[in-house]
């Protein structure tokens, strides 16, 4: 029960003081996130139009970004490490349900973003999924598996591309 008062009482703040707050107001929406339990760094820049659905279960490090349009679906944690990027339309999801079960009963693990990742446009990324540090997840990509640092994966699902040498 205080999980759905939690989210009804952070949904009314996120319809009238989030949502329609200035683009560059960047503090003003971190201020109210923290409220609600998130721990968010320095210098993040969360966007308005970004949908989180558990302020307390999301940690972001200093410089992170969560852009417009962007779905953090978090029953579980989502970490977004220093400057990570998560881009307009992307999809993180930390739950599902147990398909092979009659009961049918949600199921949930974290998400992890390293150092540096980026997550771009319209990608999905799923529940106990970690994005290594430096990679990219290209547009529309489907991520069911972990990523290994200074990767480029794409495609549905996603698969390794490319490594970047750093």
């Amino acid at each position: 029960m205080a999980n759905k008062l939690g989210r009804v009482l952070w949904w009314t703040v996120y319809a009238f003081l989030f949502r329609f707050s200035p683009r560059p107001l960047h503090q003003w929406r971190a201020f109210l996130l923290r409220c609600f339990g998130a721990r968010v760094g320095a210098r993040c820049h969360i966007y308005p139009a970004a949908k989180i659905w558990a302020p307390w279960n999301l940690v972001c490090g200093s410089s992170a970004c969560i852009a417009d349009d962007a779905e953090i679906y978090n029953p579980a944690r989502v970490v977004l490490g220093e400057r990570s990027v998560i881009s307009q339309g992307a999809f993180l999801c930390t739950a599902s349900h147990d398909y092979a079960t009659v009961a049918f009963p949600v199921v949930e693990a974290p998400i992890v973003v390293e150092t540096g990742a980026w997550v771009a446009a319209r990608a999905i990324v799923l529940m106990g999924v970690t994005i290594g540090e430096g990679s990219v997840i290209g547009a529309g990509s489907v991520v069911t598996t972990n990523v290994p640092p200074n990767a480029v994966c794409v495609g549905n699902p996603a698969r390794l591309v490319k490594k970047i040498a750093r």
